[in-house]
This record gives C-alpha cells, structure tokens and sequence, in this order.
C-alpha cells in the first residue's frame, strides 16, 4: 500500500450549518455541480443542537476559495463560513489500521511503533493487531508508511478536523500596558 501525496492546493473551511435533513446533500451537490473537489469531510454536532459543523478540506486547484466560499454562502442553510489558516489552528486526523501479525516478532515490532507514535492498540486478534493514532496528516502518513510492510488489511482515515488556536494573552492587559508617550 502506498501513500497518497497531498499537495499544498488545499484550504480547510469550516461551515456552520442548521442541523436538517439534507444541509449535507445540497452542500455535496454544490461541490458536485461547480466542480469543486472535496479531499476530505468531516461533520460533528455542535454545543447547540440547532447546528452541525463540517469542517471541509478543498483543492483549490480546481477554483479559487472565494469562488468556493461565495457558492457555499448562497446556501440557505449556511450559517456562517470560517476559513481557517494552518499557521493559526489545531489540525488532527484519526487512522485505524487492522495489521497482520502472525508472530510475536512481527506483534513487537508493530507495538515498538505504537509507542514511539503514542498510537494505541485497540483490538488483539489471533494473528491481527488493530491500532490507531491521532496527529498531524504527515505524522498519519509516516506511521502509515512505516506499517505498510506488516500487510495493512484495512485501514480508515478520517480526513482533517480543526478548530481556531486560543487566545494566548488577556486583549484586556494587553491594551492597559501599552507604552505611554509622556502626553498628557
């Protein structure tokens, strides 16, 4: 198995949406319809029950992210549309991995590489090892790649979900330490 390599052509949008049947539809069909192409989707439900949350990973080689943003906008179930700048979020991804292991050779290499990715064994079969880990998407195809020579017999990735880095520094301070100018 190999893996894929992502270019830099990709934008991550998080989008708000009213939680109804069908918002998921019209935004895929959207994207669909104007050629857009997705690398990856994630949806979750918000702390407010009335809103779900789709973070999307787009190819902007196939438009530009304004014409993207624009589209998603006239969606009237769209309620707000963030695009998030790598340098300023916290991306992860998730990977399962189910592994063969016919030996205890092959169970302590793979175990090696689970710890030193603070992965974690999630499932022990007979001659099958079922791992997963969190991170970053080079971190995932490292770990990936490193696992391909055991026999990966099926594997899931969920695509990227983020969220906006926090504040680190109280604005309020902030503003009450500005230098003076000796004005009065």
């Amino acid at each position: 198995m190999t893996t894929t390599a992502r270019t830099d052509d990709t934008r991550t949008l998080v989008v708000r949406v009213e939680n109804k049947a069908g918002v998921l539809a019209r935004i895929a069909g959207l994207f669909s319809r104007r050629g857009f192409n997705i690398e990856s989707l994630a949806v979750a439900p918000t702390e407010d029950d009335r809103f779900s949350r789709i973070t999307i990973v787009v190819d902007v080689s196939s438009a530009t992210i304004d014409q993207i943003v624009a589209q998603l906008d006239k969606l009237i179930n769209v309620v707000q549309i963030q695009l998030l700048d790598p340098k300023t979020s916290v991306e992860r991804e998730l990977l399962m991995a189910t592994l063969d292991a016919p030996t205890p050779v092959a169970r302590r290499e793979i175990i090696d590489l689970v710890q030193i990715f603070d992965a974690s064994v999630l499932n022990v079969g007979f001659d099958q090892l079922m791992v997963s880990v969190a991170g970053s998407q080079q971190r995932l195809d490292d770990f990936e790649a490193l696992l391909s020579r055991y026999g990966i017999t099926e594997l899931q990735r969920t695509g990227k979900i983020a969220l906006s880095q926090l504040v680190k520094v109280d604005p309020t301070i902030e503003q009450n330490n500005k230098p003076t100018t000796g004005e009065n």
